[in-house]
């Protein structure tokens, strides 16, 4: 079976499976912030260091007055605090130089491209922050590759077996059916996370078990 032949098949099992899931708005800069603090935690710990940074600093001109100390304080919970604090203060310093506010909504106006470079242009923000900021706050239709992501396609046969996240971006994104690419994303990454386990992966419920290339899939798939 073709790539992208058995894309349209896990996009509409899965979507038989865990439905079609809802894209709430999300303001740009925002959902830049709080995908930088998800890195290396679960989403429970993103939220609460997210809530508590926003507690701290009620704008994000509040938080680029304060020292990187204050800020790591306010993230503690979210791990790597002291490495965030730096990213965050220095995105939002450049954002400010480059535009004159600390606002990212310019980017509506750009294409894919265009704006994917730019948010990679910061340090600290790699190809899957901007990915998720154009997908989550921006509605395009491009398709974020996390952990999950990258360990099912491979196991599944989308993509070789030592392909980077960041090769996987440029090969996974053109096999995702036209408008489809968010739900892919999302239901991917809770397949991931409650079937296709990295230890002890439920094959035997599986529903993508028959075209599944994995040689360590065990039992039969639902």
């Amino acid at each position: 079976m073709e790539a992208r032949e058995k894309v349209e098949r896990m996009v509409d099992e899965l979507e038989k499976l865990l439905g079609v899931p809802d894209r709430p708005a999300r303001d740009p800069l925002d959902c830049l912030i709080k995908t930088i603090l998800s890195q290396n935690t679960s989403d429970v710990n993103t939220d609460r260091a997210f809530q508590s940074l926003k507690s701290r600093f009620p704008g994000w001109e509040d938080l680029l007055e304060a020292d990187e100390e204050e800020i790591a304080d306010a993230i503690r919970i979210g791990g790597l605090s002291r490495q965030k604090s730096r990213v965050i203060k220095g995105l939002l310093r450049r954002l400010k130089e480059l535009r004159g506010e600390l606002s990212l909504d310019f980017l509506s106006e750009m294409g894919d491209e265009e704006a994917i470079e730019f948010l990679t242009g910061f340090k600290g923000v790699g190809l899957k922050t901007a990915y998720v900021v154009m997908a989550f706050a921006f509605g395009r239709d491009v398709f974020p590759v996390d952990t999950h992501i990258l360990r099912i396609s491979k196991r599944v046969g989308l993509i070789p077996q030592n392909c980077s996240a960041e090769k996987a971006h440029e090969l996974l994104n053109p096999l995702i059916p036209e408008g489809k690419s968010y739900s892919f994303h999302i239901n991917l990454i809770r397949f991931g996370r409650t079937i296709c386990k990295a230890k002890n992966p439920r094959c035997d419920i599986c529903p993508l078990y028959d075209i599944c290339d994995w040689e360590g899939k065990t039992g039969k798939g639902g």
